[in-house]
């Protein structure tokens, strides 16, 4: 069966749940996938370091994350993170098989990887590039990629800018699940998480690991007196203990169901710009951007707001207006005709019709300089291959 490739990395979980919904679209398209981890390929524990360095970098000096996603931008930060992530090559060419036909890339270390394989002539199946970020920076685009997909206009136009060959721009990866309430939900979705039945919830997502100033958000949250923060602290429990100890709003930890959470509160506060602002806009909640997290949060943050997705609540002064107004305006749901998954699987099909005329090219030209015969008779125009 044709197999796609499936390159992520566990930074959080935005990126690889990104990879893991386009692999369940690419399965109902009839292909194979296999998904893996970039820093599990890397040698001696490199990559386990690496995460656990960025998690401890959020949750104790969150600020020097602007400091690096900046030198990054520059020459010799892509140079530095194109190397690490080249540290992962020889076990990733070892996952090419066969019956690859295709490789995607849902982060840039990995883009860089497999770009520069597929430069030079190492890869030889196209390379994908699924920008989970609306903020496109350097490192996203790298040269040897054969396509982009980008979830807006905003981050397709920032692609293109780049120099990011073939973007397309597709509807974000919802599962169904993440759909409007329908009459009754709301309330049996409080009862399930033994939330306030009457009050107007606001939800604060933190991520799978619990990042971010969410305590002092939920606290500015309660201030305004419009809705009772919800704050939903994913795997971080100490932050969780921290926040039930201050008595403000309902601490949640890990939360499974997160539609029936959506669909239990009213509005959604983020500060990451992952893969929950889709799935709240999906769930038809409206979404705010308030205390985002320093560099990539910041950029994702930003371009949110262009994009009309999710308005940037940069001052606290600002919160109970905005909270007041997003409650009363129609959500924006972010929708293209393209998918994702459609777009790989018809450039895989282009590249192996490119493939076959290739081998019928040069096929027909050894047949050329060798004209071929039938008995009795002589021809000099090579006959069409006939597959068996």
């Amino acid at each position: 069966m044709p197999t796609i490739l499936l390159v992520s990395a566990s930074f959080g979980s935005g990126h690889d749940v990104a990879a893991r919904r386009l692999g369940d679209r690419l399965a109902a398209l009839g292909f194979a996938t296999r998904q893996v981890d970039l820093l599990e390929l890397m040698p001696l524990h490199i990559g386990r370091a690496l995460r656990q360095a960025y998690r401890v970098q959020l949750g104790t000096v969150p600020n020097t994350w602007n400091v690096l996603s900046d030198w990054m931008e520059r020459r010799t930060g892509k140079c530095a993170a194109t190397w690490i992530g080249s540290l992962a090559t020889r076990r990733l060419r070892e996952l090419i098989c066969p019956d690859t036909v295709a490789a995607v890339s849902t982060y840039p270390m990995a883009s860089q990887l497999l770009g520069r394989l597929r430069a030079a002539g190492s890869l030889p199946v196209p390379v994908v590039t699924l920008l989970t970020d609306m903020s496109v920076h350097r490192l996203w685009v790298a040269d040897g990629v054969d396509a982009h997909i980008a979830l807006d206009d905003v981050a397709g136009d920032a692609a293109d800018r780049l120099g990011a060959a073939n973007v397309s721009v597709c509807s974000p990866i919802v599962p169904p699940i993440f759909r409007p309430a329908e009459p009754g939900e709301q309330a049996e979705a409080r009862r399930k998480f033994g939330l306030p039945r009457s009050e107007t919830l606001a939800l604060v997502v933190t991520g799978s690991w619990g990042v971010g100033a969410f305590r002092q958000t939920a606290t500015d949250l309660a201030a305004t007196g419009l809705a009772v923060p919800v704050v939903a602290c994913g795997g971080n429990e100490r932050g969780r203990s921290r926040l039930a100890a201050r008595g403000v709003g309902v601490p949640l930890g890990w939360v499974d169901d997160m539609a029936a959470l959506f669909h239990a509160c009213d509005i959604v506060i983020q500060s990451g710009g992952g893969c929950s602002v889709h799935e709240a806009l999906a769930c038809g909640r409206p979404v705010l951007t308030y205390r985002c997290l320093p560099g990539h949060g910041r950029g994702n943050a930003a371009r949110l707001d262009e994009a009309g997705w999710a308005p940037w609540v940069r001052h606290r002064a600002e919160l109970r207006n905005a909270v007041a107004t997003a409650l009363r305006t129609p959500v924006f749901v972010p929708a293209t005709p393209l998918d994702a998954a459609r777009v790989v699987a018809d450039l895989v099909a282009s590249t192996s019709a490119s493939a076959a005329a290739q081998a019928w090219v040069a096929t027909a030209s050894d047949l050329a300089s060798t004209p071929a015969t039938l008995p009795g008779a002589r021809s000099d125009r090579p006959r069409p291959l006939v597959s068996t």
